[in-house]
């Protein structure tokens, strides 16, 4: 006899239920920014786009405006109270005396951390109101020259008096695609001398660079728009291969010939600062040069 099946149909699986609830994130702490320049409005803006609780304490009228405008929280007196981390945007010289003025209507917990690159962390003083909270250092690595001007890519230099306010800037860092580097408290004059070096010594010789053309009779305007893309091109050079195999030019091709008509066609002043930066090429690259030719050019770059 043929087997009997059931008339009642069979049901298909039933569907997984998706989960409905996220993941929450991670409670960032409330940050007040005293300071609303060009610094403090790259920080404060960044910051909200990455979801931190940040309010902002400007310190004139035109940096009060220039808050509301954007879009930033006024810091009242909640808000110091409460804040987590109070960071001091103003410039070096005022960071001592303004973190003096601010810290009584702080919170007993709130640290203190500036934005100072040449500064380390004694500029806070030792009184017993300071030396009770955690002190930190948060220097972004950013030429910035308006409030709305991108922080990501860049570097940022942090240090602090505890590993929790350590992390926390750590955090800020990453949230802001900025990458930490630690820097020690006895070594922030050089590291911001080298700072100041790749960002504002950049421009100086660029201003070198474009008096140059002028005895070669290229106007100022054409100048720049010929040289900057040409440093790009060399810092990109730079990025992808390093410092030795980036560097371009007549000293790593051991051209003396050429580097003797450069030093005859530049002003003294000019000259000087082409001879110093030719040992230093030369510096970086003489293992590639033979020894008679490694010689040869440094005795040309050394005599006046």
């Amino acid at each position: 006899m043929p087997t009997r099946r059931s008339a009642r149909p069979r049901r298909p699986p039933a569907p997984r239920k998706r989960s409905t609830r996220t993941r929450p994130k991670a409670n960032r702490p409330s940050v007040v920014i005293v300071g609303f320049g060009r610094m403090g409005g790259a920080l404060a803006l960044g910051l909200q786009r990455a979801g931190w609780p940040v309010s902002v304490f400007p310190r004139s009228g035109a940096s009060l405006r220039r808050a509301v405008e954007l879009g930033i929280p006024i810091a009242d007196h909640d808000a110091l109270r409460d804040a987590q981390v109070c960071l001091f945007a103003v410039p070096d010289a005022a960071v001592s005396t303004v973190a003096s003025q601010m810290v009584l209507d702080l919170g007993l917990s709130t640290a203190l951390v500036h934005c100072a690159g040449s500064l380390d962390l004694r500029v806070f003083g030792d009184s017993p109101i300071v030396a009770r909270r955690m002190r930190g250092s948060f220097h972004p690595l950013v030429a910035v020259s308006d409030p709305r001007d991108a922080l990501q890519g860049h570097a940022a230099a942090i240090a602090a008096t505890g590993r929790p306010l350590l992390a926390t800037l750590r955090r800020m860092a990453d949230d802001l695609s900025l990458l930490p580097i630690e820097v020690p408290e006895a070594g922030r004059a050089a590291y911001h001398a080298g700072a100041v070096l790749a960002a504002g010594g950049l421009v100086a010789l660029l201003s070198a660079a474009v008096d140059a053309f002028a005895e070669a009779g290229v106007p100022a305007d054409d100048a720049l728009r010929a040289l900057v893309p040409l440093s790009r091109s060399a810092l990109r050079g730079v990025q992808e291969r390093g410092l030795a195999r980036g560097l371009t030019g007549p000293v790593p091709r051991g051209d003396l010939p050429v580097v003797r008509a450069h030093l005859a066609a530049l002003p003294p002043e000019i000259g000087a600062l082409y001879r110093q930066l030719s040992l230093r090429a030369l510096a970086l690259c003489g293992g590639q040069l033979t020894a008679e030719t490694q010689s040869a050019l440094e005795r040309l770059l050394r005599t006046p």
